[in-house]
């Protein structure tokens, strides 16, 4: 198990901010487990922790969180080699809140409340029919159509301690399936999206490999290339899987907020290369508060 102590890190409110719909609080509680102190020895007293537990890149991670600190149920080198990263742990996030207008009360609150919320490194695939399926949908329903997908599609596969999962769907899985099958997935009309996107980077017409290498901008113009993509989701897949922290996506949460708080327009040269962490914060805010 890895402890990491929390600082601008909430897995609850990750979990919550919209940006992953495979990681969820999970009912069931663990073992009591010996929490963390400066020593890096444990103690015998605990105290009360949510679990949560996360599939990405094929593997499935479970995840305590308590008052002061967080424990990965991993090893040192799966946390150093892939989680560390994907919550972008070594970014300093309290540098970022510094850099706010102290006249501007809306965003301080904002990042105050959210002040937990991490910008993850996911995987770029999984993001882009992630998006597709969140176009005028709700966080609760988006989950449910991945978790069909994933179980219709995706590899199945069980942890060592008998957890069953699934992996997520190929592009060359949901090319094959047939438009009624993806329907049945409750889609919608986004099933033509998804069934053509899967085919056209299955066959080679795009490579994902090569958008990951490619700055911000012309990542963006490649994605707007994909059926279903959008400027609003093609920036939400720059954010959320290319980590490209300068896009700004605008839903209507955000449209919102901005029409109400900064009609003279938002001051985004102030946070360049951190506006799409800001714009978390607000999202995040104005969702839960909304």
């Amino acid at each position: 198990m890895i402890w990491v102590v929390k600082e601008n890190f909430s897995i609850k409110q990750i979990c919550d901010s919209g940006q992953c719909f495979r990681l969820r609080k999970l009912e069931s509680s663990l073992p009591a487990s010996y929490r963390h102190d400066s020593s890096g020895k444990g103690r015998s007293t605990v105290t009360e922790t949510e679990r949560y537990g996360l599939t990405a890149f094929g593997r499935f991670l479970e995840i305590e969180e308590g008052a002061d600190d967080i424990i990965f149920h991993c090893t040192a080198e799966e946390f150093e080699q892939i989680w560390k990263g994907y919550f972008d742990l070594e970014e300093d996030y309290g540098k970022i809140i510094g850099l706010i207008d102290e006249k501007d009360d809306y965003l301080l609150k904002a990042a105050a409340f959210g002040s937990g919320v991490r910008i993850l490194r996911q995987d770029l695939w999984e993001v882009i029919v992630s998006f597709i399926i969140s176009q005028q949908n709700n966080i609760k329903r988006i989950r449910k159509c991945i978790d069909y997908l994933c179980e219709k599609y995706g590899e199945k596969k069980q942890t060592k301690s008998g957890i069953i999962y699934y992996d997520f769907p190929t592009p060359g899985a949901l090319a094959d399936a047939s438009l009624e099958d993806l329907y049945a997935c409750n889609l919608g009309y986004r099933s033509r999206y998804i069934h053509k996107t899967a085919a056209s980077i299955a066959e080679g017409q795009i490579d994902l490999n090569a958008i990951g290498r490619m700055g911000y901008e012309e990542a963006k113009t490649e994605l707007l290339k994909l059926h279903g993509v959008g400027v609003k989701v093609a920036e939400c897949i720059c954010l959320f899987a290319l980590h490209k922290t300068e896009a700004f996506p605008v839903d209507t949460h955000i449209h919102k907020v901005l029409g109400e708080q900064y009609p003279g327009g938002f001051e985004a040269e102030r946070y360049k290369g951190y506006e799409g962490i800001l714009q978390q914060y607000i999202f995040y805010y104005d969702l839960m508060n909304g």
